[in-house]
């Protein structure tokens, strides 16, 4: 059995979804948007005091456009009410200087729905939208003018059903679902909002950051990792290209050669009790998801994996805000991962 999406987010799915009838909810989307389209709620509206509308500092720049799985995307006016929905989309806005009208929470934080390391950042706390199923009433209600949805399923009915409420930034061109890493969503949310200079500058700044640690931590280089999950499901692993691998990759490791071997167009390949062995590498890196640590911790099969025997093992404590820094992968999360999360990583190969 395949390590679903429902199950890897577990505790996301506490957030407010919506479940109504398909067909209730594609007639209420439809009117929405058509009542929307009527009052003109589809043009850029302003959701800051100083906002002037049409002047001159609100088009500068503009139009720009900005490759997506789905499309070259336009955006024809610096943006003023922003509803960010992919995965760290929300804050990755927020280290922008940008303040989402709308966001969803999809590690249920609560609160304005950001990890520590945001928090603080919003002068108004923005409404809560779904997850995985998107409330679409809701979001058309903001009268968004852009739609962050970088890091998601890049499901083609979603970006569908967005883009008619406003101009959508979906996964990137070649893209595939959640697998967009912290640049290319720093790059993408900078370059739609205008603010190019800015998301560089913030990508220059973060890379800096890698360089040191790697040059701090010189024993990472060449050594296997694996950074896995164990849900109410079973055990799992992150392929490359994911946010938590890119992390390790970036940091001098190289992912665990058996889990990529068995990827496919998901961030995640299933392993199964029997074959918990595949999860050895110089370096294990586990997250409880839903499940206290002591589910991995005090499991037989787990304990006998060569690393965890070894001591080569982290794993996260699922309420830490080191899991999540380290799942989050945005480029405010990362930062407080290098800070946080690499030491455990040092301490675990000594």
């Amino acid at each position: 059995m395949s390590l679903r999406l429902k199950s890897l987010f577990t505790r996301a799915s506490r957030g407010p979804l919506s479940v109504r009838s398909s067909g209730r909810r594609r007639n209420s989307v439809a009117a929405a948007v058509a009542a929307l389209a009527l009052t003109g709620g589809l043009t850029a509206c302003s959701s800051s005091d100083d906002d002037k509308g049409g002047s001159a500092a609100s088009t500068a720049g503009f139009p720009v456009k900005v490759a997506t799985k789905f499309g070259e995307i336009t955006v024809q006016k610096k943006p003023q009410r922003v509803v960010a929905l992919g995965w760290g989309d929300a804050e990755t806005a927020l280290a922008l200087g940008v303040q989402p009208v709308g966001a969803s929470d999809w590690l249920a934080f609560g609160g304005d729905g950001v990890g520590t390391w945001a928090k603080g950042l919003y002068k108004k706390s923005p409404t809560k939208i779904g997850t995985l199923e998107p409330e679409y009433e809701k979001i058309a209600s903001l009268k968004p003018d852009l739609i962050l949805d970088t890091k998601s399923s890049g499901d083609q009915k979603r970006y569908d059903t967005l883009s008619k409420l406003a101009p959508t930034i979906g996964v990137p061109k070649g893209g595939e679902q959640y697998l967009t890493n912290w640049e290319t969503q720093i790059r993408m949310v900078a370059d739609s909002l205008g603010l190019h200079d800015k998301g560089e500058e913030l990508i220059a700044k973060t890379e800096k950051k890698f360089k040191a640690a790697t040059a701090q931590h010189p024993e990472f280089k060449g050594k296997t990792a694996t950074s896995g999950s164990r849900t109410s499901v079973g055990y799992g692993a992150y392929v490359k290209s994911s946010g938590r691998v890119d992390f390790l990759e970036r940091l001098g490791f190289k992912n665990n050669p058996e889990v990529d071997a068995k990827a496919g167009k998901s961030f995640s390949v299933t392993v199964s009790r029997e074959s918990l062995d595949m999860l050895d590498s110089d370096l294990l890196v586990m997250a409880p998801i839903g499940l206290p640590k002591s589910k991995i911790e005090n499991d037989p099969l787990y304990k006998e994996i060569p690393a965890v025997k070894a001591g080569h093992d982290v794993v996260f404590d699922p309420k830490s805000t080191l899991s999540s820094a380290f799942a989050t992968d945005s480029v405010l999360s990362v930062s407080y991962a290098l800070d946080k999360v690499v030491p455990e990583f040092a301490k675990a190969l000594r």
